[in-house]
C-alpha cells in the first residue's frame, strides 16, 4: 500500500486542503488504514467527482479506493458484485456487450461505485427507477473498528450509508441489480420549449412514456424568454429501431463512450475564467438557436446519451483559477413558483452559467441524507470566483428550505450548517447513529466538520 501526502480538491477546485493519502490494493490494506488513523480522522475517496469537499480531510487521512477495481460475473438473477473503486464508465463498457446497464446511471461516468452509493445518485429515469441505492442487494462495509461488515438493505445502517457520504464507514464493495438492455443505443427525443412554464409543461404532458429526461435552462435569457430550455427525452432502442449500417454495433462497448471526447491534457485554468456574462449569453443563444424545434427518434449511443459531459472532462478549468461551485437543489410539487423565482432571480443577476440541468424527481430515497424527493432539481455551475456568490446562495438556501426544498449535500462547497438542518429533517437521527457506531469520529470529512454532520 502507498502511502504519501498530497493537496485534494473536489472537481470544483476550491478550497484544497492536505491529508495523507492511503492507496491500498486489498480489504486488508484498506482495515490498516482505517485502523492507523490519525486524530483527524479518515474519509474514503474514490476519482474525485464531487464538486464540492466531501472527499476531503484537512489535517487527516483519506483512503484512495481507486486500486479496488475488481468486477465480478454477472449470475442468473442479473446481478454483479463488484469492488469499490470501480467507475461507472468502466462497469458500463464491461457490462453493455453482455446486454446489461448499470442500475442507475448519473450524468458522469467518472464516479466510482462507491461514490455512488455514498452520494445516492440519481440518474435521468429517477422517477421510475429512484436512486442508486436502491438497486444495491448488500454491501460490504469497513467500520471504524477496523471490521468488514455485509450490510443489506432496510436496516438503519444501510439507509445511513446510502447518501452518508462515507461517514458511517468505508465502502468496500457492492452486489448490483443489472438492467437489462437489447441494444447500445438510445432513441432520442429533443425539443424546445419558450420559458420556464413552457419547459415544465412539456415535462409533465410527456408523463414517463420515455423513461429518460432532463433539461438544459438558459440562465442569461431574461423577459418573456426566463427559464427558455431544450428538453432531450429518451429510452433504450431496440433491435427494430437500429439503422441498416449498425452491423455488430448492436451491444458493441464502443457505442458505449461518450462521442467526441475533448480533452485538455495539462491545460491551467483560464486566469479570469472563459465565460463573462456577454460571452455566455452568446453561448447560450448559440446552443439554443441550434437546437431542433422538435426532433423524435434520433439514435444515440448509450454512453453519448447519458454522459455527455464526459466530453469535456476539464469543463472546471473554464471557470477561473478560483474554480465553480455546483449548486443543485430541489423543491418538492407544488413548489414551482420557488423555482420561477430562484430562475428569475439567476437570470437577473447575470451570473455567467453555461451549465444549468433541470430533472423531475419521483418518490424519496431510503438514505437519511438522500437528496433526491419528489419534485423538480436544477443544477447549475457557476464561477466560485463571482463577487457576492456567497451570501447570495445563502439567500436561495433560506427560500429553497422556507419551500421545503434541500441542497444536495454531495455537491455542495459554501452552504452554513444551519441551512443544512433546516433542509435534511433525518439529520438528528443520523447524528444519533454515527455516535452509537463510531463514537471517537473515526470518519470525518471538510464538508462533515463544516456542516456539522
Amino acid at each position: 500500500m502507498s502511502v504519501d501526502t498530497v493537496s485534494l480538491t473536489g472537481w470544483g477546485r476550491t478550497a484544497p486542503t492536505t491529508a495523507v493519502r492511503f492507496s491500498p490494493r486489498t480489504y486488508e490494506e484498506a482495515a490498516a488504514a482505517v485502523r492507523g488513523r490519525g486524530p483527524r480522522g479518515v474519509i474514503a475517496r474514490g476519482l474525485g467527482r464531487s464538486p464540492g469537499d466531501a472527499a476531503q480531510n484537512a489535517g487527516g487521512s483519506v483512503v484512495d479506493l481507486t486500486g479496488l477495481a475488481r468486477i465480478g460475473g454477472v449470475d442468473a438473477a442479473g446481478a454483479v458484485r463488484c469492488d469499490a473503486g470501480v467507475s461507472l464508465e468502466r462497469l458500463l463498457r464491461v457490462l453493455l456487450p453482455l446486454g446489461w446497464l448499470p442500475p442507475v446511471v448519473p450524468g458522469t461516468g467518472r464516479v466510482t461505485v462507491g461514490g455512488a452509493i455514498g452520494s445516492d445518485l440519481s440518474g435521468l429515469d429517477h422517477r421510475r427507477s429512484g436512486s442508486f441505492a436502491r438497486h444495491v442487494s448488500a454491501l460490504e462495509l469497513l467500520t471504524a473498528d477496523g471490521e468488514v461488515r455485509t450490510v443489506l438493505p432496510g436496516t438503519a445502517l444501510f439507509d445511513a450509508t446510502a447518501g452518508g457520504l462515507g461517514l458511517t464507514g468505508v465502502i468496500l464493495g457492492a452486489t448490483l441489480r443489472l438492467r437489462r438492455v437489447a441494444t447500445a443505443l438510445m432513441s432520442v427525443s429533443t425539443e424546445r420549449a419558450e420559458d420556464l412554464d413552457d419547459l415544465l409543461a412539456r415535462f409533465t404532458a410527456g408523463g414517463d412514456r420515455l423513461p429518460y429526461a432532463s433539461a438544459w435552462i438558459d440562465l442569461m435569457a431574461r423577459g418573456r424568454a426566463t427559464g427558455r430550455g431544450i428538453l432531450t427525452r429518451g429510452e433504450h432502442a431496440t433491435p427494430d429501431m437500429r439503422p441498416a449500417h449498425a452491423g455488430r454495433t448492436l451491444l458493441s462497448p464502443r457505442s458505449g463512450g461518450a462521442r467526441g471526447r475533448f480533452r485538455l491534457p495539462g491545460c491551467p485554468p483560464v486566469p479570469g475564467g472563459l465565460f463573462g456574462p456577454a460571452s455566455a449569453a452568446l453561448y447560450n443563444e448559440v446552443r439554443y438557436r441550434g437546437a431542433p424545434r422538435a426532433r423524435t427518434g434520433e439514435l444515440r449511443p448509450v454512453g453519448a446519451f447519458f454522459h455527455a459531459a464526459d466530453a469535456f472532462p476539464d469543463a472546471s478549468l473554464l471557470y477561473g483559477r478560483g474554480g465553480l461551485v455546483r449548486y443543485r437543489f430541489a423543491v418538492g410539487h407544488g413548489q414551482e413558483e420557488t423555482l420561477h423565482r430562484v430562475v428569475r432571480r439567476i437570470a437577473a443577476r447575470r451570473s455567467p452559467a453555461v451549465r444549468a440541468v433541470l430533472q423531475r424527481f419521483g418518490a424519496a430515497d431510503p438514505g437519511g441524507l438522500s437528496f433526491a424527493a419528489p419534485g423538480w432539481s436544477l443544477a447549475l455551475d457557476l464561477p466560485a470566483a463571482l463577487p457576492g456568490l456567497g451570501r447570495f446562495l445563502d439567500d436561495v438556501d433560506e427560500e429553497v428550505a422556507a419551500a421545503g426544498g434541500r441542497v444536495c449535500l454531495a455537491k455542495d462547497s459554501r452552504m452554513r450548517p444551519e441551512a443544512a438542518a433546516a433542509m435534511y429533517p433525518g439529520l438528528a437521527g443520523f447524528r444519533e447513529l454515527r455516535a452509537r457506531l463510531d463514537p471517537t469520529e473515526a470518519f470525518r470529512s471538510d464538508l462533515s466538520r463544516r456542516l456539522g454532520l
